[in-house]
């Protein structure tokens, strides 16, 4: 679960990122774990009163530079955000120097054209291995990849066709345009619901947002002195965690809880993973030797209030292995090791 922040110079992805991680990781270096803060966790946490609470994390790396104007990202910028599973793009509309429509259009250019650029060179080495010696080419490769480079010479991010760029034989290319992103809109104090946004689309979504306000209120430290500053600011919903809550779905992530005195804990799971894979996120033993989960769905257990009335109630039930596990399931694990 990494996200890379980047964007153009002065774009203010560090004041981003410092918001995001607090004033001493981001004084620590450029990489930071943040949690993700799951209220669903609470009315565990007061029933059970847990020696520990645990929230997954994600881990935010916020990338230096970023070229200029008319310059592009550059090579290097789009190097070091290749390995990331997800991408913040911060983008310029507080100096009133850059046109962030612009940026944007400029960002989303650059990763098609290198995807383009890595996609050409290797049909040539395919051309070529097909003189040689046609078993050296795996023709559902060469299909995809000239699919793939159709989607982008008509100006079509990898990511708004999935049906494309999650086939098997493009796995290990790591195309940037196929990476979710999401556009963080940075604008001055009090604008961010003046900006005009473009609409979401697959795997892309926009936010408005103040980076340097939310950076000064990630420094307040008292409790009681940043409520109050919220209230004067009539600031009801931190844009940090939203930024937090769309990065976790863009990821393609849910979560799950487990709950005990020892423990009370949120865990992350890619949607659409069953009962067994979900285990295995806890220990791999723990999916070797699966036998059941004893669940219980998030609102179930709200409304009955603890586990013995949920059970009396007959909502908690048993799961096999083809169970798919559902965004804030309470789960128990049944194993043999």
């Amino acid at each position: 679960m990494k996200t890379a922040i980047f964007g153009f110079s002065g774009s203010g992805k560090t004041d981003l990122f410092a918001a995001l991680s607090g004033p001493a990781a981001a004084a620590a270096g450029n990489r930071a774990m943040i949690k993700v803060h799951d209220q669903r966790l609470d009315p565990l946490i007061t029933l059970f009163n847990p020696k520990k609470i645990t929230y997954s994390e994600i881990e935010y790396l916020d990338i230096p530079g970023g070229g200029g104007k008319g310059t592009g990202l550059g090579e290097r910028v789009l190097n070091e955000i290749r390995p990331y599973d997800c991408f913040i793009g911060v983008l310029d509309g507080f100096s009133g120097m850059n046109n962030p429509e612009h940026q944007w259009q400029a960002i989303e250019a650059d990763m098609m054209v290198t995807d383009m650029a890595v996609i050409e060179k290797r049909l040539e080495k395919i051309t070529t291995d097909k003189k040689k010696n046609k078993a050296l080419v795996d023709p559902k490769e060469e299909e995809t990849l000239k699919q793939a480079l159709n989607l982008l010479e008509n100006e079509h991010p990898l990511r708004t066709n999935s049906d494309i760029s999650d086939k098997p034989e493009l796995k290990g290319y790591k195309f940037l345009s196929a990476r979710p992103i999401l556009y963080a809109w940075n604008c001055p104090e009090g604008e961010e619901e003046n900006m005009k946004l473009p609409e979401n689309a697959p795997g892309m979504t926009h936010i408005a947002i103040s980076a340097k306000l939310e950076r000064e209120l990630a420094e307040i430290d008292d409790p009681e002195e940043k409520a109050m500053f919220l209230q004067d600011l009539e600031i009801t919903e931190s844009v940090l965690d939203k930024v937090i809550t769309k990065t976790y779905h863009l990821l393609g992530l849910i979560s799950y809880l487990t709950a005990g005195e020892d423990e009370c804990r949120t865990w992350p799971l890619r949607a659409g993973s069953t009962a067994p894979q979900a285990a295995g996120v806890i220990h791999t033993d723990f999916e070797k030797g699966f036998i059941r989960a004893e669940i219980i769905g998030y609102q179930d257990f709200i409304e009955a209030g603890n586990f013995k009335k949920a059970k009396e109630l007959g909502l908690a039930r048993l799961e096999g292995k083809e169970y798919i596990v559902q965004d804030g399931d309470i789960i128990e694990f049944r194993f043999n090791v």
